[in-house]
């Protein structure tokens, strides 16, 4: 799991986050994203119950998106704020390595 520093604490933020933020998306999640002034990266991750309806399987995947960003949290740009957002419930079931290139793609049509 990611420290706590690095995750959002309130609504608020995410709020703000999808009101003044910018979206990529892809097949099985996006990312939305914007730069924020607390000088260090912030990250979350949604799943909605349109995806799962039950909380074991959506925490199991929110487990392993928040595991594959902190093996490569160093790869993030400082400063900004960051929401992946699930849209399937393929990525429970997705091999480590493709979900790492997915996360890896979104972040990099961030950069752009």
């Amino acid at each position: 799991m990611l420290a706590k520093k690095y995750r959002f604490h309130s609504r608020g933020g995410v709020k703000y986050v999808y009101q003044k933020g910018k979206t990529i998306r892809k097949p099985k999640m996006s990312l939305v994203f914007c730069d924020n002034t607390k000088g260090f990266t912030r990250v979350a991750v949604v799943v909605s119950k349109k995806v799962s309806k039950t909380a074991v399987s959506r925490n199991r995947i929110r487990r392993r998106v928040y595991e594959a960003i902190r093996t490569n949290f160093e790869y993030l740009p400082l400063k900004r704020d960051y929401i992946f957002v699930v849209y399937s419930a393929d990525v429970s079931r997705m091999p480590y390595n493709e979900l790492v290139k997915t996360l890896g793609e979104l972040v990099q049509d961030s950069k752009v």
